[in-house]
């Protein structure tokens, strides 16, 4: 695959297949990572976490997988979750706002899944475009129903034909031990070991993603300042909602990398750590 002529010349119709966008967005991530990080190594004091198909960079930057791991993993994930994507007419809707216990309720009553809870309000229910129309006429209280432009309901049980895909590609794959501090989105916590973090790359594909979790744990871990690798904007977004007062910078462009390693220093110079989170584009 191209990524150098899909970041830099495609058309809008052709990055936004799944198949494309996934392996372009972690590239772009490992690109940035790379050229932020190079004189910077990574230790435990540093907190790294990833977004759904971020949490591939993630793994890459606090090296639990070499960065060709990372690619050759995304080439077949972003492949097999488009292929289980066509079996059935699925997506995605955002639920901003309403109370938790409501939503969850109404969620449960149109047999959706909250595929991500992403704090701040915000939940994003998945399922087929049925279930999601009759969600959009039948919304929770004092809540909005955005519909989402995604190629399939991720992170639910729709995406298990990817899963076993990737538990084919597993024996090839050499996970490490994460230099950094590695977050999951199962349940926000630091992962043990390469193997284990290789386990739950894999099944978070039908698993639904807990950011609002990631950002409690960076809360009780006093993290002071966050940097979003490209393509940057949406967890930031996020975290001014979900983590209110502590600092963020999303590197969207190269004109960027300057302010984003100024920043990365002065908040490695206390004693908190910093955090390098990676978006999902959701294509």
């Amino acid at each position: 695959m191209d990524l150098t002529r899909h970041g830099t010349t495609s058309d809008e119709e052709t990055i936004k297949d799944t198949a494309v966008a996934q392996p372009l967005i972690v590239a772009a991530g490992l690109v940035t990572g790379r050229v932020l990080l190079a004189s910077r190594p990574m230790t435990a004091a540093t907190v790294v976490a990833g977004h759904s198909v971020g949490e591939l960079t993630a793994s890459a930057i606090a090296g639990a997988l070499s960065e060709q791991d990372a690619v050759s993993f995304v080439r077949v994930r972003a492949t097999a979750m488009a292929e289980a994507g066509a079996v059935v007419a699925t997506g995605m809707s955002a639920v901003l706002g309403g109370d938790p216990d409501d939503v969850a309720e109404v969620l449960a009553r149109h047999s959706l899944t909250p595929a991500n809870s992403n704090g701040g309000g915000q939940v994003v229910a998945a399922g087929t475009l049925e279930q999601l129309a009759a969600l959009s006429a039948d919304p929770p209280a004092k809540a909005r129903v955005i519909p989402l432009k995604v190629a399939g309901a991720f992170h639910t049980h729709h995406m298990s034909p990817a899963t076993a895909a990737l538990q084919g590609l597993r024996p090839s794959l050499r996970p490490m031990a994460p230099a950094a501090t590695l977050l999951s989105n199962f349940g926000g916590m630091p992962v043990t070991s390469g193997d284990a973090n290789l386990d739950s790359l894999i099944a978070q594909v039908s698993r639904p993603v807990r950011w609002d979790l990631c950002m409690a744990q960076m809360e009780q871990m006093g993290v002071t300042g966050v940097v979003e690798l490209s393509p940057a904007g949406t967890l930031t977004g996020l975290m001014k909602r979900g983590m209110r007062g502590i600092p963020t910078l999303a590197v969207k462009s190269p004109e960027d990398l300057g302010t984003a390693a100024a920043f990365i220093d002065e908040h490695s110079r206390t004693p908190d750590p910093v955090i390098s989170p990676i978006a999902e584009g959701h294509s």
